[in-house]
């Protein structure tokens, strides 16, 4: 593991059943850097965050956060060590309400981490204070996916993993959700993003992983994706 790597995956293994899903996925995050993980659909991508989450145990390789090995650990494990988790399908508790959702994500957080509160959480999305009293399952995909980045924050991680943020948003949406994920990056945390529409991964990111075939085939700047328009075509055009 180098000095500066906060988060270090090294020849990751996974599988679903008999099927054989990422092949030796390596790839390191800093602190305070927002990396994307890019492919096709079924490169790898969502079983990559889940894998480090401990949603899917790992058949082979090491996950490593501050040096501290956390592959096979259980998710409240993952969690307390300073990971926190966006899945795509916005799991918000239905039939608590936004404030109460918010409060089952706080958590004093890991030594070192940024500290955020739910004030800084209404700031970021006002919708989410005027719907406070609501119930977390009459919001729209778009409100669901906002108290899910804010739930996740409130645990105060070093690195957040957010799996497709933007998927079903209307633009304006998609617009604020690509902001607060700059602010993450700002206040110090360390950014995961699986992201369908690259332009929106290109501009938050500062590193890019693309993945296919359960592997990491490019690591490197958006800059260098960009000026590598064979790779573009041959792992990322639909």
């Amino acid at each position: 593991m180098t000095a500066t790597a906060l988060l270090q995956v090294q020849g990751l293994h996974a599988h679903y059943g008999k099927s054989h899903i990422l092949h030796g996925v390596d790839f390191q995050v800093r602190a305070g850097e927002v990396v994307s993980l890019l492919g096709r659909n079924g490169s790898g991508r969502s079983t990559t965050l889940k894998a480090i989450m401990g949603l899917v145990p790992p058949t082979g390789g090491s996950i490593a956060l501050n040096g501290r090995d956390l592959a096979g650990q259980r998710p409240y494990t993952v969690c307390r060590a300073g990971i926190a988790y966006v899945p795509e399908e916005r799991e918000v508790f239905a039939n608590l309400t936004v404030d109460e959702n918010l409060r089952m994500g706080e958590q004093s957080g890991s030594a070192g981490a940024a500290r955020w509160t739910v004030a800084q959480m209404f700031d970021y999305f006002p919708r989410l204070k005027e719907r406070r009293r609501t119930m977390a399952g009459s919001l729209s995909g778009g409100e669901q996916q906002m108290l899910t980045i804010c739930r996740s924050l409130l645990g105060n991680p070093q690195v957040i993993l957010v799996d497709e943020p933007t998927e079903g948003l209307a633009p304006k949406i998609v617009a604020v959700v690509a902001d607060c994920i700059r602010d993450i990056h700002r206040r110090g945390v360390s950014v995961v993003l699986v992201e369908q529409k690259l332009a929106i991964a290109l501009k938050v990111s500062q590193r890019v992983a693309v993945m296919g075939h359960g592997r990491i085939v490019f690591e490197g700047t958006p800059e260098q994706l960009r000026a590598n328009p064979a790779l573009l075509k041959e792992w990322l055009a639909v």
